[in-house]
């Protein structure tokens, strides 16, 4: 996307009074995807740019002017311009200003690097690829692939459009207690482990409630005191360390807090 038409697609927005929420959901694409075409990090395909243009009431080709000039083999010429200081000054710095964003923002797409922290996971491959997981949801960039999948409260978008067959996923049809007890039976009459593998029934509202927080995109409906009684057995059975396992349960309180916190926004 060049930085001129991403700036155009904000000044057009934003002279017709709309948020990137609105606009999405006019659309029917994610906040994310707006936000992309607007940081120049992304284009909007054929279908996009003809809503656009009727959203904004402007022709494609008004929509997708560049002042760029464009030279023989068809590449762009990177060479510095020659500026009288006298002449021009204010356009010489707009230059200089404009390229040093393209360096750096060339810099970021080819830097690698792997980001954990309380904001989340953040993963960048040599490739150019990108996964990052936080509490507004899971966005992955697939450079091999060119797909860009987010996975957030307002659904799954793969490539900015929403996947109407998230609802319809193998996940809400799986038999996933059927399969728990099966293999309990297995554990219990084939290696005697009754105990502890009663622990594998806990496993079930972890599942079920994981599917419904997802499909309600409400991070509160997740059951996560189960979880952090399921690690919590599994720490004492198998390592022993009851102390200071037990202290995962104070870690309930903050999950709640910062998942209604983002429920609500």
């Amino acid at each position: 996307m060049n930085i001129e038409i991403a700036n155009r697609l904000v000044n057009l927005r934003k002279s017709n009074h709309l948020s990137q929420e609105a606009l999405a959901e006019k659309l029917g694409i994610s906040r994310q995807a707006v936000s992309k075409w607007e940081r120049a990090e992304a284009s909007p395909d054929t279908d996009n740019l003809i809503l656009l243009s009727k959203l904004y009431h402007v022709s494609l080709d008004e929509l997708l002017k560049t002042e760029e000039d464009i030279e023989g083999d068809g590449r762009q010429d990177t060479e510095m311009p020659v500026w009288e200081e006298e002449e021009r000054p204010e356009e010489k710095e707009e230059y200089e200003e404009k390229k040093e964003y393209e360096d750096k923002k060339e810099y970021e797409e080819k830097k690698e690097y792997v980001n954990i922290g309380l904001e989340g996971v953040h993963v960048k491959d040599k490739d150019g690829s990108e996964v990052h997981i936080g509490w507004d949801g899971i966005h992955v960039n697939d450079r091999k692939k060119g797909e860009n999948v987010d996975i957030d409260k307002e659904g799954v978008f793969i490539n900015g459009k929403k996947w109407e067959g998230w609802k319809m996923c193998w996940l809400w049809s799986f038999p996933f207690t059927a399969v728990i007890c099966i293999a309990y039976l297995i554990i219990g009459f084939m290696f005697g482990a009754w105990h502890p593998g009663w622990l594998l029934f806990l496993l079930i509202p972890i599942w079920y409630s994981f599917i419904s927080a997802v499909r309600k995109g409400n991070a509160t409906m997740f059951a996560y005191p189960v979880l952090v009684t399921f690690v919590f057995f599994c720490a004492g059975f198998w390592l022993g360390i009851w102390h200071p396992a037990w202290m995962l349960y104070l870690t309930i309180p903050v999950y709640y807090f910062l998942a209604s916190h983002v429920s609500s926004t």
